[in-house]
């Protein structure tokens, strides 16, 4: 009988126990509940007060047709900021992006107007002034990967004379093959631009020659950092319209040549996107 009292004891104690976790456990699910519901309504309050902020800020709130005081003045502030930037740089940011990100290619041929102020770039060469110092900046920090050499700009600007002369003499080279004179101007065509379409008469392409292969390894990695690009690589042929040329790079200044390294696109399909 007392072995029998004793187990019901133990049996009420065990039962007390498992009530007294399970409300336990409730409790804290409760809490957790309400934790969450909390979170949720302060978040929820506090993303409604950062759309109203952006909305205002981005003029998308009530307007009663006329400007504040401060809006105004904060209109004429900005207004004179552009002036001076204008009159400090002789043009604005906008015009300042045309020069440097002009497309040539076959579909798209240089300008009537063009003009370009030119700067001996050594060995006979010459570029467009503008390009001239994050050029020799470039070459000169490519010497570690060139036997200690500094790289040679062997083709920069070109007058539509000798764009002529060296797209005939490549037309006449695969002439001289057995091809035919149309597959011969389009072979040669992958190679040579046409007078006019070429990027070389921009003064802002430049062919570099290096000692050992391993430069141009170098230029495809670093010349974003000087505002060039590696303008023709192989997998970009039929958007640029030109044979992979390792040795081709064209300035497009750090901002836009920094987004064509990273998103591994041509300058073609850059162009297309900032018209879009």
């Amino acid at each position: 009988m007392e072995e029998r009292n004793i187990r019901q004891v133990r049996r009420r104690k065990r039962r007390r126990q498992r009530r007294r976790a399970q409300t336990v456990v409730i409790l804290l699910f409760l809490c957790v509940v309400a934790a969450i519901f909390y979170l949720g309504f302060m978040t929820g309050c506090s993303w409604q007060d950062y759309k109203g902020m952006e909305i205002k800020a981005e003029g998308g709130g009530v307007d009663n047709g006329e400007d504040s005081e401060a809006d105004k003045e904060d209109f004429i502030a900005d207004k004179d900021t552009a002036v001076d930037y204008e009159e400090d740089y002789g043009q604005t940011e906008e015009s300042d992006t045309q020069w440097n990100l002009l497309l040539v290619n076959e579909w798209h041929p240089i300008p009537d107007d063009y003009e370009v102020n030119l700067v001996d770039a050594g060995g006979g060469e010459c570029v467009d002034e503008r390009i001239y110092e994050p050029l020799m900046e470039m070459l000169k920090d490519a010497r570690g990967a060139n036997w200690d050499q500094m790289p040679m700009v062997v083709s920069g600007y070109r007058t539509a004379q000798r764009q002529q002369q060296l797209y005939d003499e490549k037309i006449h080279a695969y002439s001289k093959q057995g091809y035919s004179d149309g597959e011969a101007e389009e072979l040669a065509g992958q190679w040579v631009a046409m007078p006019g379409y070429s990027e070389h008469q921009l003064g802002l392409a430049v062919d570099i020659n290096g000692a050992t292969y391993d430069v141009y390894l170098w230029l495809q990695e670093n010349s974003y950092k000087y505002g060039f690009i590696f303008r023709y690589p192989g997998h970009k042929t039929e958007l640029t319209g030109v044979a992979e040329e390792v040795w081709h790079y064209r300035y497009v200044g750090i901002e836009a040549a920094t987004e064509i390294y990273e998103q591994g696109i041509c300058l073609e399909e850059y162009v297309e996107h900032m018209n879009q």
